[in-house]
């Protein structure tokens, strides 16, 4: 579900991002942005891959791989960017047919 919701997308993301996924919502911080189709597939990649680890356990992995990448010496982006999840999103997000053959547990890959 995409709810607009700026002012929660900027607190959240420490106004880094222009959107963010919170299983089953896809928050979006600028209006126009609900047309974006390359954000909204990488949102819904992110949902796929929240489905599967059952939510939670999404979020500790992602937070972990976050800060191992903060704790090896990248800055905050470097880290962000290092994320599997992240990785599988971004090299992805321009194929609007990925999600449909999309393999299960497909972050594994960008390790």
């Amino acid at each position: 579900m995409l709810v607009y919701a700026p002012l929660l997308v900027r607190v959240v993301t420490a106004n880094f991002a222009r959107a963010i996924t919170l299983y089953p919502f896809v928050l979006i911080r600028r209006k126009e942005d609900k047309h974006n189709q390359r954000l909204l597939n990488h949102e819904r990649i992110h949902l796929k891959q929240q489905k599967e680890l059952w939510v939670l356990p999404f979020y500790i992995c992602y937070l972990w791989e976050y800060l191992k990448g903060r704790f090896s010496g990248k800055n905050h982006y470097q880290a962000y960017r290092n994320i599997s999840f992240e990785k599988e999103a971004f090299g992805n997000e321009n194929d609007s047919e990925y999600l449909s053959r999309r393999k299960r547990l497909a972050f594994r890959r960008y390790r």
